[in-house]
């Protein structure tokens, strides 16, 4: 079950391409899950879900299933890690103090990560399969990924130094946010420059770079620019853009 995951997959090099979950239901999971994609996030920060919710989602997608959690907070890592849910995408890490933080959270303590700061817990928890999985906390570390995204002017000047934090497995580009961090709210494209630097930047270092377009040609380009975890869709975005194109593309004769 274990042998290859998506954290294998990507730091092999394979372009793996995902869904973004925001519509808090688990049969859209369930549907999204069996598209042939390479993954699926669990949106904790902007979609309707709290940790019953996100356990619910575990189940239907499985041990490659990513969950982005509301906020770099310790506590909220290690809710999600005790689901199973290996992947994790923290939001809005600015320097590379709360991306050492974040990398501390993922792990336990043990001698070749003496800072782990996850607490121990796993016989009682989904992750171990209520301990079923007696070698959890053995393998556990090596399992977990994190991605931490890097969504403001701060976190740009700062790329290098946060793409060095041991632990850090890769750092997710949010261009929106880096859009408006730059002034440019009202035009999230503006900062296309910046974001193909900083790809071509954490690619060089040897992390895992992540970005996210749901327009097919510039995934497409983030590939180009070294980016290997590509969200390409959102469920949110599909359904509202079929249900609207639907309601267009019938107008009765009346």
């Amino acid at each position: 079950m274990f042998m290859e995951s998506l954290k294998s997959r990507l730091q092999a090099g394979q372009v793996q391409r995902g869904l973004w979950l925001g519509l808090g239901s688990a049969a859209s999971a369930e549907i999204a899950a069996s598209a042939g994609l390479d993954w699926c996030l669990i949106d904790g920060e902007h979609g309707p879900y709290d940790i019953g919710a996100i356990a619910d989602q575990a189940r239907v997608l499985g041990p490659d299933a990513c969950v982005r959690i509301p906020k770099a907070q310790d506590w909220m890592i290690k809710q999600v890690l005790d689901l199973g849910l290996h992947t994790v995408v923290v939001p809005m890490v600015d320097t590379p103090a709360q991306a050492h933080e974040m990398a501390c959270a993922m792990r336990y303590p043990s001698k070749e990560f003496a800072q782990g700061t996850r607490g121990i817990g796993a016989a009682i928890v989904r992750a171990s399969g209520y301990n079923l999985d007696t070698e959890y906390i053995a393998r556990a570390n090596d399992r977990v990924c994190l991605m931490v995204q890097a969504e403001s002017v701060t976190a740009l000047d700062n790329l290098d130094a946060i793409c060095a934090v041991d632990g850090v497995d890769g750092v997710f580009i949010g261009p929106a946010d880096l859009a408006a961090s730059m002034g440019y709210l009202h035009d999230l494209d503006a900062p296309q420059a910046a974001v193909d630097a900083a790809l071509r930047k954490i690619a060089a270092s040897g992390k895992i770079a992540g970005c996210l377009s749901f327009n097919p040609a510039r995934a497409e380009h983030y590939v180009e620019m070294g980016a290997r975890m590509v969200a390409v869709a959102s469920d949110v975005a599909l359904l509202s853009g079929a249900l609207r194109g639907c309601a267009k593309g019938f107008t009765p004769k009346r």
